[in-house]
This record gives structure tokens, sequence and C-alpha cells, in this order.
């Protein structure tokens, strides 16, 4: 049984790195960066590129299915179900920072 993903071994990609908060010590090495010193869009694009990658991966999970190279319709399940996860947090992470924005328009100056 073939594990493209590594769901079952634990040795493939650990998923969506959380963002931490911005400390007092993280604003030191510059104003909105993270944890390690990237700044929000470095974290978004990374998130974003993981999506994309999770997706990639369940679409070829099912195309191994449905052409016979694989027989583990649990691993083909997880796959997606791992995809449609990574994208419903995205999709809630650009509602929140939609909401944002709204918030920051209304700001009077």
């Amino acid at each position: 049984m073939s594990d493209p993903l590594g769901l079952v071994s634990g040795a493939g990609g650990a998923g969506m790195r959380p963002i931490g908060p911005v400390g007092p010590a993280n604003q030191a090495s510059g104003a909105g960066k993270g944890q390690d010193g990237q700044g929000f869009r470095d974290v978004l694009m990374d998130n974003l590129e993981q999506v994309n990658s999770a997706q990639q991966d369940a679409d070829r999970a099912v195309e191994d299915l449905v052409s016979g190279r694989r027989r583990d319709v649990e691993g083909v399940i997880l796959a997606t179900e791992k995809a449609d996860n990574a994208f419903k947090m995205l999709q809630a992470m650009r509602g929140k920072v939609l909401q944002a924005y709204d918030e920051i328009k209304q700001v009077r100056v």
C-alpha cells in the first residue's frame, strides 16, 4: 500500500503551521512579523501553497484509485478530507481578513 501523503506513517508534511501572536519579543525584530521573522504575506503565501499541494495530492490520489494504481480507499478519503479541511480553513481566514478590513475602513481619521 502506497502512502504518498504520509498520512499513515506520519512522515509527510505537518500540514498548516499555526500562526502565533506577535509578542513584545517579536516586535523588536520587525513590526508585523511572525515568530520566525516572516511577515503576514509570507505566512499567507506558505499556507496557500500548502492548501494547493494538499488539493493536488488529493486529485492525484483519486486519479490513482480510478486508474487502478492504488487500492487503499481509506487513504484517498483521508487525502480528500485533508484537502477539504485545509480549503475550509483558508476560506475562514479569508473571511476574517475581510471582516478586519471592513472594520479598519470604518475607523475615522
